[in-house]
């Protein structure tokens, strides 16, 4: 055989060889989508190294957009198809729209998608449940956040169980002067609902049974177990400080972190900013049941997820990248790169920060449950969630009964949601 034909053989079989590997999911980059811009220097030197290492030819590169600004951010550049390859999915309606205009494919075929509840599943399923679009990312946990100090200070051994322990508690704290019991204001009114209403309110309505209930039309607003918990909020004002009227969002986590306050209820994502500032050790506690031996119901709210852009054109590479997220590894980097925000997986996450790990000990004993008024109820005018504040602030101020604002929230919610009986 000549030389010539020796070395038309050697480049065929290279030839050959070249077709016969498969293609490394390989020399793409993937571009995250995302509103979470406080994220950027953690994706950067944890998450986006972690999964480079672990994915030799993909590189990521995260993304994202003021938070305000994310929405209509997204949609202007899904429209124009410059998009990123993977979109961070906020829960229910917006990323559901997006489904529906085929701008976000089912994640349903994704491996570990097993590792998900249907409870971590429905901020980012189709309302039948049959179909996920986004693989679930992270939650964020409610309850009451405390001044061990100022525990000590009054005599508070152990952090309250039940509604009575937790008033009982909050009238030492008033009655010894030195802390506002409650650091919480009403102006902003979101506080009101979804560090109030939505935390103790579960613990009444009994979780997801009667979240459930309302979307089917089983239950109403001005039943006794939605009203109780307004009334239990009424209760909130005398410890609330003489000025929680005028009371801003950060001026509360102001009181609280410099020491002025005993008890904050608080969302989980304020386990950072809170850890930075405050000179004093912090517990935390789950929203106290109404009676001793009654079931625990926990405010497990879900609020990241990632989805995949259908018109990626690397979309081996974006399955690669969802299945990493899907997986045990994704779930204890990010959770513990984040405290406070929560693996929404269901096998337990071993979270480092001593804070982040009370409140994720709350799972434990408590159903998780996500806000009541998230899911469908807000699609509408008036939108019951943020209907919901202003009630909730309302309650808190004294302007209107815990009745009126049930009825209210009712009669709001009958005039264009028909659910089928």
């Amino acid at each position: 055989m000549s030389m010539k034909a020796v070395t038309s053989w050697a480049l065929a079989g290279v030839a050959l060889a070249a077709v016969a590997l498969p293609a490394r999911a390989a020399d793409a980059t993937l571009t995250i989508e995302s509103w979470r811009n406080d994220d950027l220097p953690i994706w950067q030197e944890k998450i986006v190294p972690a999964f480079e290492k672990s994915h030799p030819g993909i590189k990521l590169n995260f993304q994202p957009t003021a938070p305000k600004e994310y929405n209509a951010a997204l949609n202007s550049k899904l429209d124009a198809g410059t998009a990123g390859d993977i979109i961070a999915c906020r829960p229910f309606d917006a990323s559901l729209d997006l489904f529906k205009k085929k701008e976000l494919t089912s994640v349903n075929d994704i491996p570990g998608m097993n590792n998900f509840g249907p409870v971590a599943k429905a901020g980012w399923s189709t309302d039948d449940g049959a179909t996920t679009f986004c693989v679930p990312v992270a939650a964020v946990l409610h309850g009451f956040i405390y001044n061990k100090d100022a525990f000590k200070k009054v005599g508070i051994a152990t952090p309250p169980a039940t509604a009575d322990e937790f008033f009982a508690d909050l009238d030492k704290i008033k009655k010894d002067g030195t802390y506002v019991p409650l650091a919480m204001g009403t102006p902003d009114q979101w506080e009101a609902a979804t560090m109030g209403y939505q935390v103790i309110g579960p613990n009444y309505w009994h979780g997801e049974d009667g979240r459930k209930a309302l979307i089917a039309g089983k239950e109403k607003l001005t039943d006794p177990e939605w009203v109780e918990p307004f009334r239990q909020l009424a209760r909130w004002a005398p410890y609330m400080g003489d000025g929680f009227k005028a009371q801003s969002y950060p001026d509360s986590q102001n009181m609280f972190t410099l020491g002025r306050a005993a008890i904050y209820p608080a969302g989980s994502w304020e386990i950072a900013q809170f850890e930075s500032q405050a000179q004093f050790p912090m517990g935390a506690f789950p929203a106290p049941v109404p009676k001793a031996g009654d079931p625990c119901y926990l405010s497990d709210h879900v609020d990241i997820a990632f989805g995949m852009n259908p018109k990626t054109k690397s979309p081996e590479a974006a399955k690669a990248f969802l299945t990493w997220v899907a997986s045990p590894d994704f779930a204890k980097l990010y959770s513990n790169a984040l405290p406070g925000f929560f693996s929404l997986q269901t096998q337990p996450i071993d979270v480092e920060n001593p804070l982040a790990k009370e409140f994720v000990s709350f799972r434990k004993d408590c159903k998780s449950t996500i806000r009541s008024t998230y899911q469908i109820l807000s699609r509408g005018t008036p939108n019951l969630e943020n209907e919901t504040w202003v009630e909730s602030a309302n309650v808190i101020n004294g302007t209107d009964t815990p009745e009126q604002a049930a009825a209210k929230l009712q009669k709001g919610l009958d005039s264009w949601y028909h659910p089928a009986k």
